[in-house]
């Protein structure tokens, strides 16, 4: 099964079980790391998740993998919180961060950069408005290629 299945197999696997509980699913990833692979589930809720969750899920998930088998070969499974600089992946995500400090990278150069750091300021759907110091950018969602929150010292 090609990386790209693998990840749309496991995202809706763990779903309804993740909403059930009250979890948000942030990412999946399954990725080769020298010689090991790595099943990777990002999951976040309200006040954040703890280590109880984590191992929850984890155990949920083990059980669903094991009988559905989706992927061939040994991997392993990582179930953690997103971090601090989470990323923003969907336009939901980036609405949510409105006010929060950003670290956006856009595929071709705007206002001669390619990478913004600043205090989210508004999100259309269409625009990102951030503040930077005393400049403000209005970055077009389409041109978006990554976007996370950000801890500015």
């Amino acid at each position: 099964m090609s990386t790209p299945k693998i990840k749309t197999t496991v995202e809706e696997m763990v779903q309804p079980f993740l909403s059930e509980h009250g979890f948000e699913l942030v990412d999946v990833e399954y990725v080769k790391e020298g010689s090991n692979w790595f099943l990777r589930v990002f999951v976040d809720k309200d006040g954040g998740i703890d280590i109880e969750d984590c191992s929850r899920i984890s155990e949920y998930m083990s059980e669903q993998l094991d009988g559905n088998d989706p992927i061939t070969g040994a991997y392993f499974l990582e179930v953690s919180s997103p971090g601090a600089e989470r990323p923003l992946k969907k336009s939901e995500d980036v609405a949510k961060a409105v006010g929060k400090d950003v670290f956006v990278t856009t595929y071709a150069a705007l206002d001669g950069q390619k990478e913004f750091e600043g205090r989210l300021l508004s999100f259309d759907n269409e625009e990102l408005l951030i503040e930077a110091g005393k400049k403000t950018h209005t970055i077009p969602y389409e041109k978006v290629a990554s976007a996370r929150l950000a801890i500015i010292f």
